[in-house]
């Protein structure tokens, strides 16, 4: 739903624009299916970086507290970017898999037999 400003002439440049990040990427990346993560989470991190360098750095900072997340099998798990199914290859850079400034990052693992556990 839309939003209008109650003053007609409400301009202003937003803060979070690629020009105030330098060289670095604003993504979002979300772990659906899982409670304990109400939302996705914001992060920073070159387009040059590999997909191993996200997995390796980003989605521990974020998502380590899930008591599953060290049996992920990364092999398994479903990837979506801004809307779109990936399968990313974990050598090719962010910026050529096609991440770009405020994208999101959206993972599923694998359910399990018995209702809403997460098999990872």
């Amino acid at each position: 739903m839309p939003v209008k400003a109650i003053n007609d002439n409400y301009r202003f440049t937003p803060r979070d624009t690629q020009a105030n990040y330098g060289d670095n990427l604003l993504i979002y990346i979300g772990w659906d299916h899982h409670l304990l993560f109400c939302s996705a989470k914001a992060f920073l991190i070159s387009p040059k970086a590999t997909f191993q360098e996200l997995l390796d750095t980003l989605m521990p900072a974020g998502f380590s507290q899930h008591p599953d997340f060290a049996n992920i099998d990364w092999a398994a798990a479903k990837f979506m970017l801004d809307n779109q199914y990936i399968t990313p290859n974990l050598n090719e850079t962010l910026e050529s898999i096609g991440f770009a400034h405020k994208s999101l990052l959206r993972f599923k693992t694998p359910l399990s037999a018995s209702a809403g556990t997460a098999k990872v």
